[in-house]
């Protein structure tokens, strides 16, 4: 049995395939059950004698041992696999807390990053503003450069003017005896040149030779149609014609007029200039000749004892009209004597900006003169905003005649009266503007009109009719302008 034991375990060994093997039960000769195994040998075809069964069966004891060794070996080389996959197991279980440490690491430097760049942007914070506080100063220190120069050079070009009108002094005097005052001379007044208030502005001309406006002549003026001289209805209105522009801001808005009734000393040519940008206008500057007006040279500067508004003055008689600022009253100031002879309120009447042209400006009172008259255009509330015409006496400001007509003050760009009849502009910024309507004082009726008005310069704030020259006159963003114009025959 141990040598069938031995056969076995090979054989398992081995495994199969090796060597083929066969496994008998029989009976013996006694009649038991005998159990026998036989291995075929690879080497040899016949059984070999007992000794040699032996030697095999040593040799197969010896291949059993190198297998239990194999055996052996085998199960240390699993242990050492299964402890190597013990670590492995333990490496998966630590790598998600590595992972997890990863991006906290990565949030503490992007906090890191954020706390330096909000540090750095609070320090450019503070040189920004050191930066601004630098320019407000250095602006401050060159809008007082420039107000210096603009006082130098205005008392420079006073200097200049003042040079030239003593050099014009000197002349005449060396013409004409002392003893013998010329009958339409007058004194030019004296003012302080240090102050500034008094200065005449630099401008220029010119789209007009002085010498072409000198030579005009009451031939010259245009005439109505068929040679009527009288009063008519408008009918047309000519290209402006540019006088003198103004150079500085305070003359963008402004008034300019002659006196069709002038009196002594003042002639047809004396021409007076308002600058009307600003919240205290006072001066009036004051022309001898048209030529001294276009070459900017004021033989005397009013100086109002009572703040003007609007662009609605006028000078009638020898005194200039005005409204007073922030008031419905209408002022009368003498030029010649420099009093004021006459005050007025109008009743009910808008001023300061409630009932004004549609360009504004605060005309709520707008003067004018005509062939019979002063005139003063305004509205009410009990008007509604439409435009109120009346009359006024020269001497005492009161209302003679009022007429409520049915045109909306604050729809029209400007308006002036022609042989007792208003006309309105359509539009003061427009090249295309028209002549819109007119109202008869003589009927108190209204019409319609398409009378084309070009506004040159883009921004009319002033019109008014001189019945002596049949003229328009203008002021024209910065430009004093005039107008011809036709009448129809009555």
């Amino acid at each position: 049995m141990p040598a069938v034991q031995l056969l076995l375990l090979a054989c398992l060994v081995w495994g199969a395939g090796a060597r083929a093997a066969q496994l008998r039960k029989a009976n013996d000769r006694s009649g038991r059950c005998q159990y026998t195994f036989s291995v075929a040998s690879p080497n040899e075809s016949s059984c070999p004698e007992q000794g040699q069964a032996m030697a095999a069966i040593q040799d197969l004891q010896r291949d059993s041992s190198t297998q239990h060794a194999e055996l052996e070996s085998t199960k240390a080389r699993l242990s050492s696999l299964e402890s190597l996959l013990h670590r492995l197991n333990l490496d998966q279980v630590a790598g998600p807390q590595e992972t997890q440490e990863g991006p906290q690491r990565q949030v503490d430097a992007l906090r890191r990053d954020r706390d330096r760049l909000e540090t750095q942007a609070r320090e450019l914070e503070v040189a920004y503003s050191n930066l601004l506080r630098d320019k407000s100063a250095l602006e401050e220190e060159k809008r007082r450069l420039g107000q210096e120069n603009e006082e130098l050079a205005r008392r420079l070009e006073s200097s200049l003017q003042e040079a030239a009108r003593l050099r014009r002094g000197q002349c005449l005097q060396a013409r004409v005896p002392s003893q013998d005052i010329l009958p339409g001379a007058r004194e030019v007044s004296q003012w302080n040149l240090d102050s500034l208030a008094f200065q005449e502005l630099k401008s220029e001309l010119t789209e007009v030779p002085a010498s072409g406006i000198l030579k005009e002549s009451p031939s010259d003026r245009p005439r109505t149609e068929e040679g009527n001289n009288g009063c008519g209805q408008l009918v047309w209105v000519g290209e402006p014609v540019t006088l003198r522009t103004a150079e500085t801001i305070t003359g963008k808005y402004g008034v300019w007029m002659r006196d069709p009734k002038p009196t002594y000393p003042y002639t047809r040519e004396t021409t007076w200039r308002i600058d009307t940008v600003g919240v205290d206008i006072r001066q009036v500057f004051e022309y001898n000749r048209i030529s001294d007006f276009v070459q900017g040279y004021p033989s005397k500067v009013h100086v109002l004892p009572r703040p003007l508004e609007s662009t609605g003055a006028v000078v009638y008689a020898g005194s200039l009209y005005f409204q007073g600022a922030e008031s419905r009253s209408v002022i009368r100031y003498e030029l010649n004597t420099e009093a004021v002879k006459a005050k007025k309120e109008i009743p009910g009447a808008g001023y300061h900006g409630q009932f004004p042209y549609s360009w504004g400006g605060y005309t709520d009172i707008d003067l004018a003169v005509d062939e019979s008259g002063l005139w003063v255009i305004y509205s009410t509330e009990e008007a509604k905003g439409a435009i109120v015409l009346s009359q006024l006496n020269p001497e005492n400001l009161e209302l003679e005649r009022t007429w409520e007509t049915n045109i909306r003050k604050q729809s029209v760009a400007n308006a002036f009266v022609i042989c007792g009849t208003l006309y309105t502009i359509s539009s003061y910024s427009s090249n295309d503007a028209t002549v819109n309507f007119a109202y008869d004082t003589a009927t108190g009726s209204s019409k319609s009109l398409t009378i084309p008005f070009k506004n040159r310069y883009k921004y009319t704030s002033m019109i008014d009719y001189n019945p002596s020259e049949r003229k328009l006159f203008a002021w024209d963003n910065f430009n004093m302008v005039t107008y011809d114009i036709k009448l129809s025959k009555m």
